[in-house]
């Protein structure tokens, strides 16, 4: 019984191996030099076609024009064998299947053509993303794009993010006085487009745009205060003593009555010393002392010493570490 099955088992093995020499062989399909396996791009969004995208373009049965593209600046193709240029810019790819196929018969170089375009990578609608967001970057604008994807690529906003969004976006069709294209720039309240949802304010993306997230003013706090530093204004254009003093945490114990505001002020770059009666705004008797960008509030000891400005200026290079950066944004 056992001899029976191996004998049938070898039978078996010996039909199979004839039966693969008999089988016809089909060669792997070639695509010619250059060409490149497009089928890992069919989940790309169908858009226009623009400039410096890379196409993948499949002649059937014509190795020598399959291959990758890329289109060229003025907008067009160059392909092998072709004499004219196709210009492709702002078609889809499947205008483009008829546009090349079209050329091919017009050059009588194929009688009747099966052209199959696909888009390999998108690269003429860039959306920058610059300032203070987490991960500053460069994308595709591919399907559809809003502000806040744009913004949820960069990583959301930085602590130091300001009170708006800049959107600039190029109008190639709108000349200015020295004939180049004009820029559009929109700007986006960030509580209204973040707090309060508002979805008219995010608004699409389709390329070309540049999203500037400025920082916000800062305020500068030195001296008998128990946590010095620099202080982003999120609230608005302007902050006040108290506020600064909060966000300080408070006063040190040796902390006196007047405290001295240095404000930069007039294109010459003078600087401005105001006394603020410290001990009279927080008792209420008198009125708060507003801040704007770049103030410096100084809270000398009880003993009513004044620093000078340079003495200032060496106190927030040392004593906050804030660095040379705050030293050239003083001055």
């Amino acid at each position: 019984m056992k001899q029976f099955s191996y004998s049938m088992l070898a039978i078996a093995i010996a039909g199979f191996a004839l039966a693969q020499e008999q089988a016809p062989q089909y060669p792997a399909p070639h695509v010619g030099a250059g060409a490149t396996n497009f089928s890992d791009t069919s989940n790309l969004p169908v858009e226009k076609i623009g400039r410096d995208d890379l196409l993948g373009i499949s002649v059937y049965d014509s190795p020598e024009l399959t291959r990758t593209v890329r289109v060229g600046y003025d907008g067009t193709l160059r392909l092998p064998m072709v004499k004219q240029r196709i210009m492709v810019a702002g078609l889809y790819p499947a205008d483009v299947e008829n546009a090349i196929a079209a050329e091919l018969v017009k050059e009588q170089i194929l009688v009747d053509p099966i052209v199959t375009v696909s888009v390999v990578e998108y690269r003429s609608r860039p959306i920058s993303v610059v300032g203070a967001v987490k991960m500053p970057l460069t994308f595709q604008a591919t399907g559809t794009v809003t502000l806040l994807d744009a913004l949820a690529r960069a990583g959301g906003l930085s602590d130091t993010a300001g009170l708006e969004i800049l959107v600039s976006t190029a109008q190639p069709a709108v000349q200015g006085p020295d004939g180049k294209p004009t820029t559009l720039i929109q700007r986006i309240p960030v509580k209204a487009l973040i707090t309060a949802a508002d979805p008219a304010l995010n608004i699409g993306l389709h390329g070309g745009e540049e999203i500037r997230v400025p920082e916000a003013g800062r305020i500068f706090v030195v001296g008998n205060v128990k946590k010095p530093g620099a202080f982003p204004l999120t609230d608005g254009a302007e902050s006040s003593v108290l506020k600064a003093l909060a966000m300080s945490e408070g006063l040190e114990q040796y902390a006196g009555h007047m405290a001295y505001i240095y404000r930069t002020e007039g294109g010459a770059g003078g600087r401005n010393e105001i006394p603020v009666e410290l001990k009279k705004v927080m008792d209420r008797k008198a009125q708060d002392v507003p801040l704007v960008a770049n103030d410096i509030l100084y809270i000398p000891d009880a003993k009513g010493t004044r620093a000078t400005f340079n003495t200032l200026e060496k106190a927030l290079l040392i004593g906050t570490g804030l660095g040379a950066a705050l030293i050239y944004t003083i001055h």
